[in-house]
């Protein structure tokens, strides 16, 4: 069986390296460079074998990122992602891409969003497991009191993806 091929574009952003993983227009994966073991782990769990091609332009996915991290907040809206997640981790990463750049949500809010509001551990599960970050804004996501919570590239960088995107904390 032959591997499935995957492109792999570097893109550097003021928040760190950031790896962009596609399968034709689809983003299949989106990690910060530091964090790509991980991300490489689950590629080869999801697609079995996997050969990476290195795609220094990135295509229209790659433009979008390129875009947001210049300014362009709503750039990111199109992007195809295929994210391959269980029914309730796709409703929420779903209900993820609704709330806009600028805007946090608390758990229990997006709970309520996916109609399950006594889910609210359910939904920081599938928030963590989101394999497409900043295209998917699960950095968008805090916890009730305000403060930040989680998130798989680091507080740090999440604190300045919401500080670019206008997004005012406690």
């Amino acid at each position: 069986m032959d591997p499935v091929r995957l492109s792999v574009t570097e893109i550097g952003t003021p928040a760190g390296t950031i790896v962009l993983v596609s399968r034709g227009p689809a983003v299949v994966g989106l990690v910060y460079k530091d964090r790509w073991k991980g991300m490489e782990a689950d590629l080869a769990r999801r697609f079995g074998k996997v050969s990476f091609e290195e795609s220094p332009k990135g295509g229209r996915a790659a433009d979008a990122l390129r875009r947001y991290f210049a300014g362009d907040l709503e750039a990111l809206a199109d992007v195809l992602v295929d994210t391959a997640g269980t029914a309730f981790q796709e409703r929420v990463w779903k209900a993820l891409r609704r709330i806009p750049a600028g805007t946090t949500w608390s758990y229990a809010q997006l709970a309520r969003a996916v109609g399950n509001p006594s889910a609210v551990r359910a939904v920081a599960g599938a928030n963590a497991r989101n394999p497409v970050s900043v295209v998917v804004p699960c950095h968008r996501v805090i916890a009730s009191d305000g403060k930040l919570a989680g998130y798989g590239g680091g507080l740090p960088r999440k604190r300045w993806l919401l500080a670019h995107e206008g997004a005012i904390l406690a």
